[in-house]
């Protein structure tokens, strides 16, 4: 879901105040409590499934992420740093083609799986095959639509054959969406019964920690994979789902019963508070996060002959209408959201892609303006014609169902976007769903993101690759979340321009990086002088972490528990 104040700490940790102060950790404060062989993490947004590939939730993925690995992934300064891989592919060393149309892998030979299996080329090529499955419904699948083939030449050698030239070869099998699948645990589930398979919710991995017990929605217990290659600090971890962003922190900052809080969003305040308590410190990083809003194309009230809602064969009855995206735009306090509710974590923006710089447009901005808003809503036809202080066309009140994760700062954020949209007659009713629900990717629960069976939803992400057309890519008219592909589409608000679809194929293939880099900056520009998507927030990623927990090294381009085999006490 990290902007100039370039992507994070290296060997120290940024304190949030200020966002620039660095400091050495300081010295561990005792705690009775404390057990130095125990991990304890906190996620208010728990886990539900142990499969990256099967949910949206950045909550699955980093649980799974301490147990299974990709081939590489991208370290804070855009490095790619090598994990199942033995070296990284270039034109130096022949890994990439020099026509871009295929990326040669090297792989480590010293690695097994938690269960003592090899792991080998086959588990690379297995894994795509389970991912571009559609009776799967991955929900990564849309980043290996690039491949043409997956070969395993030797048991440490995978080749990548694309379908065109790819300037973007580092996207596949790296970093969040690149985690590798033991074939040996997946094979009687590559179909529709995928989410039957026992390794969703005992996974067997190649990183430096297997599970031993996991509670959907509540707690993951691990211990070390004694098939690791390298030594571990702790004997156990604790990842405990639930609870709030604040009570989390308070136990790492305050209390010292916790070693890390993943996700803190609270208000600025808050935060600053919390800091005083003496047991920890909050790291943060602008990187790629923004808090936004989405439309709705289609009628969530409606429902189709398949007993499909929110169907393509329904637009929406006024979202549908640029005006009136364009008045919601302009009816948004987005500063006041800032200075309330984030301080210095947040910085308000109308960009759909916040980082790299290299593709942050200078072609757009907001403004907060109700006198315009309001003369685009009387252009559109909506007026209140019966009184009642919301605007109606042809019988229909302009009336949205507004629905975002539980959390304090989104509640408050909703107020106050419901408050600005009263101001233009527009009547708002606001819904908050339990995280750990609304971010499963469950295709059988109707109150997921995918479905999305309201006008407007607010949450957060953004591309977990420097490279983003993987992000970008979410927005094409293919990628559309509906009953037809098991609601694993990125595309939510279902929403469809030909012209965006063509700039998107067009990076695909482009190879010079400057002319790229203008196709996907056009791409933002077009998502947004579209009004398809209402960026409000730039947000940091803050995490709390305890004075007696060093080797935090985040990036914006994995998980926060990426390098988790470097955690351990001072």
């Amino acid at each position: 879901m990290k902007n100039s104040a370039r992507w994070l700490m290296g060997p120290c940790l940024w304190m949030l105040v200020g966002l620039g102060a660095c400091r050495p950790a300081p010295s561990p404060q005792p705690n009775a409590a404390s057990d130095d062989s125990t991990l304890k993490l906190l996620y208010w947004q728990a886990p539900t499934i142990l499969n990256p590939h099967l949910s949206n939730g950045f909550k699955d993925s980093e649980a799974s992420r301490i147990t299974l690995e990709p081939l590489a992934s991208f370290d804070a300064a855009g490095n790619l740093q090598p994990f199942l891989a033995a070296e990284i592919p270039s034109l130096e060393n022949g890994g990439v083609a020099s026509d871009g149309t295929a990326v040669t892998w090297k792989l480590r030979s010293d690695v097994l799986w938690s269960d003592g299996t090899p792991f080998t080329a086959e588990d690379v090529t297995f894994t795509y095959e389970l991912l571009s499955n559609p009776e799967v419904g991955s929900t990564t699948a849309g980043t290996y639509e690039t491949i043409e083939s997956v070969e395993a030449l030797d048991p440490t050698t995978v080749k990548i054959t694309f379908k065109a030239p790819n300037p973007a070869w580092s996207l596949v099998f790296t970093g969040t969406t690149g985690m590798i699948l033991p074939a040996h645990a997946f094979k009687d589930f590559n179909g529709a019964n995928v989410r039957s398979a026992p390794a969703n919710l005992q996974p067997i991995g190649t990183g430096p920690y297997q599970v031993t017990t996991f509670k959907p929605g509540d707690v993951v217990v691990y211990e070390p994979n004694p098939h690791y290659r390298q030594p571990l600090a702790f004997e156990r971890i604790e990842l405990k789902g639930g609870g709030d962003a604040a009570s989390a922190a308070r136990a790492v900052m305050q209390t010292g019963d916790a070693d890390f809080a993943y996700n803190i969003q609270v208000e600025a305040p808050i935060l600053k508070q919390l800091e005083t308590g003496g047991q920890g410190q909050f790291v943060t990083s602008f990187g790629s996060l923004a808090e936004r809003i989405l439309f709705n194309f289609t009628d969530p009230n409606q429902t189709a002959d398949s007993g499909e809602r929110s169907s393509l064969e329904y637009p929406h009855p006024f979202l549908s209408d640029i005006k009136v995206r364009q008045a919601f735009s302009l009816a948004i306090d987005r500063d006041t959201i800032v200075e309330q509710l984030y301080g210095p974590a947040g910085q308000g923006t109308v960009n759909f892609l916040v980082s790299p710089e290299i593709y942050r447009s200078a072609n757009t901005s907001y403004r907060f303006d109700l006198d315009q808003a309001n003369q685009l809503l009387d252009q559109a036809g909506w007026v209140d014609s019966n009184g009642n202080g919301t605007r109606d066309r042809n019988g229909t009140e302009m009336q949205v169902l507004f629905v975002t994760s539980a959390n304090p700062v989104r509640q408050k954020t909703q107020e106050i976007i419901k408050q600005n949209l009263a101001t233009i007659g527009v009547g708002t009713e606001l819904r908050s769903l339990d995280p750990a629900v609304y971010f499963s990717g469950d295709p059988a629960s109707e109150d997921t993101v995918e479905h999305f069976y309201a006008d407007l939803q607010m949450f957060a992400t953004g591309n977990t690759n420097p490279d983003p057309a993987a992000y970008l890519k979410t927005y094409t008219c293919d990628e559309a979340s509906q009953k037809e592909n098991n609601w694993s589409g990125q595309n939510y608000s279902r929403y469809c321009n030909p012209d965006y679809d063509a700039l998107w194929q067009q990076s695909t293939t482009e190879l010079d990086v400057n002319k790229r880099a203008n196709l996907l900056i056009q791409m933002n520009d077009t998502l947004i002088e579209d009004y398809a998507v209402l960026p409000i927030v730039h947000r940091a990623d803050i995490d709390a972490v305890s004075n007696r927990l060093t080797g935090i090294d985040l990036t914006p381009w994995d998980l926060h528990t990426w390098n988790i085999a470097q955690w351990k006490r001072p």
